[in-house]
């Protein structure tokens, strides 16, 4: 088999050797739109994180068989066209779970704790300076006794209201489908979730449920202090209507997705003046090294069973 790996980059320096035991095996660190066609052409393994497939480009493809997602999100392949042609698509769940819910709590500590500042007062000299031995002067709060709000219970939402559980919060949970109701927590409408939440974590998916689901209306519900986390999709939560109301209540919003991904240069969030109520990560929530490993492992799983 030929095997053509279309963005290796997004591995790190997660190992591939394994591949090598299938087959002759072509690795390209990135893939641009221009480059995708003559790449693939002769393959008969495709393997690709967020590289499109699309009809045009597997109709040109005689030797195909399988295109592995390496991720869970299957948007960038034409499911269609390929069972059309008989191509398998496999993809890799639950092999991020617990990164996505340790970056989570990462975000939300960061955010809670000031983290930003107190680094900055110690590393400044300003510390050295303080004529008392600590700094009171950017209160931060417990987990224990607030209200959680969880958007979005299923694996990763699941494991999230669990340790939360253990931290001693109150956790509640909207259900983005309405289908998810025998779960041991509260089930809120999205309004009082809102309202009455002191920390609100988003892990659903993008769909037509959760598109734009919090947008200027909704974000002005929050209560006074409010954490929002998304850690789902981007595009779950309007960007723009977060540029706007982070300067003008007191809201802490933490994003390791968004809507256009790299982030645009001149995107609106990086002109806030409240800069110490904003949290970006790049995306980052999946990526610890034992989750790239499962991922290859399982990617590689996926090519076997062709045989």
């Amino acid at each position: 088999m030929k095997i053509v790996l279309l963005d290796a980059l997004t591995f790190g320096e997660t190992s591939l050797k394994a591949f090598d035991k299938l087959g002759e095996i072509v690795v390209f660190q990135t893939t641009s739109v221009d480059e995708t066609q003559e790449r693939i052409l002769d393959a008969d393994v495709i393997v690709t994180n967020k590289v499109v497939i699309t009809d045009a480009h597997m109709s040109k493809c005689t030797n195909l068989k399988l295109i592995c997602v390496a991720a869970t999100g299957m948007n960038n392949v034409d499911l269609k066209a390929a069972d059309k042609r008989d191509i398998k698509v496999k993809n890799v769940i639950a092999y991020s779970t617990e990164s996505v819910i340790q970056h989570t709590f990462s975000m939300l500590f960061y955010l809670m704790g000031h983290s930003r500042y107190y680094d900055d007062v110690v590393k400044s000299g300003e510390y050295s300076k303080s004529p008392i031995f600590t700094d009171v002067s950017q209160p931060f709060h417990e987990i224990f006794g607030k209200k959680w709000g969880v958007i979005g219970l299923g694996s990763i939402g699941q494991g999230v209201a669990k340790v939360a559980d253990a931290f001693g919060a109150n956790v509640n949970y909207y259900s983005t489908s309405g289908k998810n109701t025998s779960q041991p927590y509260q089930r809120l409408k999205l309004d009082t979730l809102l309202k009455e939440c002191d920390i609100i974590t988003i892990h659903a998916p993008l769909n037509d449920d959760t598109n734009n689901l919090l947008d200027y209306k909704e974000l002005s519900m929050l209560k006074d202090g409010a954490v929002v986390l998304n850690l789902g999709r981007g595009g779950i939560i309007n960007e723009d209507a977060v540029a706007k109301i982070i300067d003008e209540k007191n809201l802490y919003f933490g994003l390791d997705v968004l809507t256009q991904e790299p982030m645009k240069q001149d995107h609106p969030l990086l002109s806030i003046t409240n800069k110490d109520k904003l949290y970006i990560t790049p995306h980052i929530a999946w990526t610890s090294v034992e989750a790239r490993e499962k991922l290859i492992a399982s990617v590689i799983k996926n090519i076997k069973s062709l045989r």
